[in-house]
């Protein structure tokens, strides 16, 4: 070895072990705030209460499955703003989703209008530098769960610093004046609002007023307070000065074009303008929120801290007729098998609707699903995966994007109760990670949401079937035609491989 590569070795092994010892304070004085609750007199908390007082104190609901529909929603529930917004998300990208959201926002501010900002750090993309210029606004306070160390070099840090850089906060919702809020499984960024012309995911949130939006704020303010929630100015590196208007300037007038016509597009959405004048009823109903504690994310993995998991099992055990679980990662494990096995032998019919390795944007979380998808399969379920082709049968425009992705987490219980909310049925969502969601008692809606999904199964997704000699069959619906396939459908050589390759990823981790 020459001296020079001597030297660049040092280098590097020597920013290893500094950027092992790089970590985020914990310790830091911050300050402690709570959800508004003088919010009576804001146009948001009028509309709520007024609207509980009319259905017996229950909260109303209305499910949101078109991306524009659930950001229109979020937009015009930030334009009517007037003391809160509360928000809580797992991942922001910078791109057109997280410009017009953040545009949002800033309008709010300036308006006098307090913003909480929590989210988590690891697949967040939006710079550092844009959430330092936000909270220097006054009415605006922007916090990163968990953070990992910006100092040397972050991929080492992450590594360094696995063991708790691996646990996340998973948690979504959008609270306004603590009187409207939105809860699901979208992140903030173009594919989960049908902005992105690659993919398309299909998700699903609810838009909800009434009391149980006490009951997230109650969650959100846990997190807020929490000691892995670091106010973003405690813990970043960037040296220079930035002022607040230099993030007004980058907006610039081809972006805030661009901006405008996004957020016409989303406001104008025929189903938020139906939700305004009343043309389409709230569905009114009890619910409940049920999330982990944060807690969860800084003890030794054990069952008193897998809370959501414990009481969604319950649940599902009490179910008397059918249960219907839309989760796009799913890895059962044995436990999760025997589960479906216990409700199927007690005659309760199970349906599984996952995605394939075509529509997948995490191939090791399929290599694990597929380890025990005939054992599922031999359980009785019936078992469906996502057609990644199917784009224009869900949405009607061909030209949409090219490949569907299922993102939706619910899981229907009876036709009476719906869980929905930010978990999937895998190892990391039920031990790992934090989640929260809700639980809602409401039949119409439930019956209308699965009636539809129903509709859609056939020309969106493949039956996984098994024949005689145990053989995985694909039965699709192609162009009126029934269509047979007996491998991964939609799926390259290449994709194969890589399938079978990411085997060697614990299945423990994903």
């Amino acid at each position: 070895m020459n001296l020079r590569n001597y030297t660049l070795t040092l280098l590097l092994v020597a920013a290893g072990i500094v950027s092992g010892c790089a970590t985020v304070s914990l310790n830091q004085p911050k300050s402690h705030t709570t959800t508004l609750t003088d919010v009576d007199d804001t146009r948001l908390g009028e509309n709520a209460s007024n609207w509980t007082q009319e259905n017996q104190g229950l909260s109303g609901f209305y499910p949101l499955s078109r991306g524009m529909d659930a950001l229109g929603v979020r937009l015009k529930l930030a334009e009517r703003a007037e003391k809160s917004i509360d928000l809580q998300y797992f991942l922001m990208k910078d791109d057109t989703a997280g410009f017009v959201m953040t545009s949002a926002l800033l309008r709010a501010a300036d308006r006098g209008v307090r913003i909480r900002f929590l989210i988590d750090d690891i697949f967040t993309s939006v710079p550092d530098r844009v959430f330092l210029l936000l909270d220097q606004h006054p009415n605006i306070k922007i916090r990163i769960f968990n953070p990992v160390s910006r100092r040397g070099i972050a991929k080492l840090n992450l590594v360094w610093n696995f063991r708790q850089a691996n646990r996340r906060m998973h948690n979504k919702s959008f609270t306004v004046d603590n009187s409207f809020s939105v809860v699901g499984g979208r992140n903030i960024a173009d594919e989960y609002f049908e902005l992105n012309t690659a993919s398309l995911y299909a998700d699903l949130d609810v838009m909800v007023l009434g009391p149980v939006v006490k009951e997230i704020s109650k969650s959100f303010d846990e997190y807020w307070n929490h000691k892995l929630a670091v106010p973003v100015k405690q813990f970043t590196s960037i040296k220079k000065k930035y002022r607040l208007e230099k993030v007004r300037e980058e907006f610039g007038d081809e972006r805030k074009a661009h901006y405008e016509t996004i957020y016409k597009e989303a406001l104008d959405s025929r189903l938020l303008q139906d939700l305004i004048t009343k043309r389409l009823p709230l569905y009114a109903a009890p619910a409940r929120v049920i999330a982990d504690s944060p807690a969860k994310l800084t003890n030794t993995i054990d069952e008193g801290d897998i809370l959501l998991a414990k009481k969604l099992l319950g649940i599902f055990r009490n179910a008397e007729k059918e249960v219907i679980f839309i989760t796009p990662y799913y890895v059962p494990g044995t436990s999760g098998v025997q589960l479906v096995q216990d409700l199927t032998d007690r005659g309760i019919r199970v349906v599984i609707i996952t995605n394939s390795l075509a529509s997948t944007n995490h191939i090791p979380v399929h290599s694990a699903y597929a380890r025990h998808r005939r054992a599922v399969l031999e359980t009785g379920a019936t078992l469906y995966e996502t057609r990644a082709n199917a784009v224009t049968n869900l949405t009607g425009d061909e030209d949409g994007p090219d490949i569907l992705t299922l993102h939706t987490k619910a899981f229907f219980i009876d036709g009476e109760q719906l869980f929905i909310g930010s978990m999937n049925l895998d190892p990391r969502s039920i031990e790992i990670n934090a989640e929260m969601g809700l639980l809602i008692n409401s039949e119409p809606m439930i019956k209308r949401v699965v009636k539809n999904m129903k509709e859609l199964l056939p020309d969106t997704a493949y039956e996984v079937r098994q024949n005689d000699k145990g053989e995985l069959e694909w039965h699709g619906l192609i162009d009126g035609q029934n269509v047979v396939e007996t491998k991964e459908p939609l799926t390259s050589r290449w994709r194969r491989f890589k399938a079978w390759l990411m085997k060697i990823v614990p299945e423990s981790q994903l």
